[in-house]
C-alpha cells in the first residue's frame, strides 16, 4: 500500500490539501500521512536573534493538538475511509515534507496565494517543495483563490 504525505499547518490552504490528498487516497486504496512541524524558537525579523517560544515538550503538545484539530476538521467525527496518520516534526517546514515523503508516491501541500515578486521573497513551502521533492508534488489552491 502506498502512501500521500499531505503539509498541514491549520491554514485554509493546508486544510483543503488535506481534503484533497484523503479523497486522493480513498480512490488510490493508499494511506495519508499529515504531517504538521514546528519550530522551537521565532524570529520576527532577519536583524533579530532566535527566540525561545516554547517550554520543554510544549512545542510538540501544541503541534500535535493543532494536526489533530486540522485532521478532524477535514475529516469530522467518524473515520476516514482511509488511515490518516498524523506525524509532528522539530524541524522547518520543508525539511520535515521533504524527509517525511521520501518513498512516498505523493507530496500535496496548499498554496496560501503569494504570487510574483513577494512569492519569490519568501522563498514559499509549496515552491520549494515543488522544486527538490523526489516524488510528484501537488499543490492545492483555497477555492477562489486567483493565480498569480
Amino acid at each position: 500500500m502506498g502512501r500521500i504525505v499531505v503539509g498541514v499547518d491549520g491554514s485554509a490552504g493546508s486544510l483543503a490539501a488535506l481534503a484533497w490528498a484523503i479523497e486522493e487516497a480513498t480512490f488510490r486504496k493508499e494511506t495519508v500521512v499529515a504531517v504538521q512541524s514546528w519550530l522551537p524558537y521565532s524570529q520576527v525579523s532577519p536583524l533579530e536573534s532566535m527566540a525561545p517560544v516554547f517550554q520543554a515538550g510544549e512545542g510538540e503538545a501544541i503541534a500535535k493538538d493543532l494536526l489533530a484539530e486540522a485532521v478532524r476538521k477535514v475529516v469530522g467525527d467518524g473515520a476516514a475511509e482511509v488511515v490518516v496518520e498524523q506525524r509532528v516534526f522539530c524541524d522547518h517546514p520543508v525539511s520535515a515534507l521533504l524527509d517525511a515523503s521520501k518513498g512516498a508516491d505523493m507530496l500535496v501541500v496548499g498554496s496560501r496565494g503569494h504570487g510574483g515578486f513577494l512569492g519569490l521573497v519568501l522563498g514559499s513551502v509549496s515552491s520549494q517543495c515543488v522544486h527538490h521533492a523526489t516524488c510528484p508534488v501537488v499543490v492545492i489552491r483555497e477555492r477562489g483563490e486567483g493565480v498569480g
